[in-house]
């Protein structure tokens, strides 16, 4: 399987700061959500370049993580030994987690990463695979873009990040049920500016498809918020969408 972050994964966290450094209204949220529901033993199941393992460990959590990119656990494994943490995770689909992990957990997380499934089967096999290894209770956590509101208006373009070091730019290009998400770096430095590009195409999943299969993959209970904030989700006026499912 082609490695869709090779040649990305090591300026994917430029614009967003040093590991360890998480986004508080982040933080809050889940130090909340796991007080509420006893969240002990967390899997982030796409991890990436480990940044939310940091966050999940410093709220008292027994971690681990996983991905399907080789390149971003390399980048995963090299901030998470800058912080001197120490938190196990393997490459695996997410698809397959019963097959890469005998522990169950409190929580598993899927930030971002759910809009990479091609079609309804597999965003169906990957809930599964998700509540599989749950406790009975537990909790799926995922994000997803775009947002209902996103879909409707169909923005051409987002400031994502701006430092001194680099300005992230996406640029979305939107089709029948999916978009692409053209990312431009404007890297500064002692040589002058640099224009880097990345590219990801992702399946559309809004609310409504959310949690109809989210229910089929066997959940009980399913919340959507709208932000970090726990405010209620807004089909017409949400610019992020959080998804909760209790199994």
């Amino acid at each position: 399987m082609k490695d869709q972050y090779a040649g990305f994964a090591e300026r994917y966290d430029l614009p967003y700061g040093p590991t360890g450094q998480p986004d508080q209204a982040m933080v809050e949220f889940f130090r909340k959500l796991f007080i509420q529901n006893g969240i002990k033993r967390v899997l982030d199941c796409a991890c990436g370049t480990g940044r939310h393992l940091w966050l999940f460990r410093d709220l008292d959590c027994e971690v681990h993580g996983s991905d399907v990119s080789p390149s971003m656990l390399k980048q995963a494994r090299q901030n998470l030994t800058a912080t001197g943490v120490e938190i196990p995770f393997r490459q695996a689909d997410f698809r397959c987690l019963p097959e890469n992990f005998e522990q169950r957990f409190d929580a598993v997380i899927c930030l971002g990463a759910i809009g990479y499934m091609p079609d309804e089967a597999q965003f169906l096999k990957a809930f599964k695979s998700m509540g599989s290894v749950l406790h009975r209770g537990g909790l799926l956590v995922l994000t997803a873009i775009p947002t209902d509101r996103q879909w409707k208006e169909k923005p051409r373009f987002s400031l994502a990040a701006d430092t001194p070091d680099c300005t992230r730019v996406f640029a979305m290009d939107y089709f029948e049920k999916t978009v692409r998400y053209n990312i431009l770096d404007l890297l500064r430095g002692p040589g002058g500016t640099e224009l880097k590009t990345w590219s990801a195409e992702l399946t559309v999943l809004l609310h409504d498809e959310q949690e109809r299969l989210l229910k089929a993959a066997g959940f009980r209970r399913v919340d959507f918020f709208g932000g970090y904030d726990f405010s209620s989700y807004n089909k017409e006026a949400s610019n992020q969408m959080i998804t909760i499912a209790q199994k």
